[in-house]
């Protein structure tokens, strides 16, 4: 059982909402902090505590500040996270859980904003909010060690949700990660918050906050040429050729060669139609098309 060590109380917060007395967790040595949003525009009564996360942000708009509440500890393991029996840890593992009161839906921020309903849609925050995230991350590096990094990948809502972006960690890179991520990021679990929220802003700030120096600017991978797109007239029946096996086999490197019961061929049939379909079929710009035929935009899409 780990020792916790450092304050435990971020300064500032309120303890209004107290949980750890009702539903004691366990101790633990956080290098992690977990970035939720509420999906509600108010502080949430996470049914008496049994889904609450360490701390909650909450916009005060007036005074274009956040106001934080607190939990559970910051090294007692919080309850907001998918933590199934038997499987990895997420709630119980290292991990300081942060719930950002507003939406990362772009439906229900255009719903509110028709209503008049004062909220933060996290994926265009105003700058007093980023900023406040930002002190958080800083005083959570400086006062217990949680690194100022963590993926580079922060899809949109909806697209976060389930896996859409296979931004989601392996349980073995869950158990080696150390640093900030979302809630779309941990196994186990299918949210897609916080969703577009500009994570590298955050980091920026978090890191002019304690006079830290920019980590050096990493080369830009170098993408990989588009094939050109061959013409229809290589996929339809009785068709045979190495556009077909190349197509199967990028269909399979992207997770889409369900169909297939032996692998991709040179010779076109209908599991090759059915896997291009599904592909079809989870790219909007392609849904009203999703024939199982490729042409220019699909093959553009899959090799890209």
């Amino acid at each position: 059982m780990s020792v916790k060590t450092g304050p435990q109380r971020y300064p500032g917060s309120s303890r209004a909402n107290w949980y750890q007395d009702d539903f004691p967790g366990d101790p633990m040595e956080v290098n992690v902090v977990v970035l939720h949003t509420t999906e509600g525009p108010t502080l949430p009564g996470y049914g008496g505590g049994g889904s609450a996360p360490n701390l909650t942000a909450v916009p005060d708009f007036g005074a274009k500040r956040l106001r934080w509440f607190q939990h559970f500890d910051v090294e007692v393991s919080s309850r907001a996270l998918q933590n199934l029996k038997g499987g990895v840890e997420t709630n119980t593992l290292n991990v300081c859980q942060v719930e950002l009161v507003g939406t990362c839906d772009p439906k229900t921020h255009r719903k509110w904003k028709k209503a008049g309903q004062e909220h933060i849609f996290w994926p265009e925050a105003p700058e007093w909010a980023l900023e406040g995230v930002a002190r958080f991350l800083s005083w959570m590096h400086e006062e217990h060690g949680v690194p100022l990094a963590g993926p580079k990948a922060w899809p949109a809502y909806p697209d976060s949700f389930g896996n859409g972006h296979k931004q989601r960690m392996s349980a073995s890179k869950w158990s080696k990660f150390s640093g900030v991520c979302g809630h779309m990021h941990v196994p186990e679990n299918e949210h897609g918050d916080p969703g577009a929220i500009d994570f590298t802003d955050i980091l920026r700030r978090a890191r002019a906050d304690l006079d830290l120096d920019e980590p050096p600017a990493q080369p830009a991978p170098s993408r990989p040429k588009i094939p050109a797109f061959p013409g229809r007239k290589f996929f339809g029946e009785g068709a045979i050729n190495d556009h077909v096996l190349k197509l199967g086999k990028q269909l399979v490197k992207r997770g889409f060669g369900d169909h297939y019961k032996v692998g991709p061929g040179r010779t076109w049939g209908e599991a090759d139609r059915l896997n291009v379909r599904d592909f079809q079929k989870s790219r909007p710009e392609l849904r009203g098309d999703a024939d199982g035929f490729p042409g220019p935009l699909t093959w553009k899409l899959l090799f890209s």
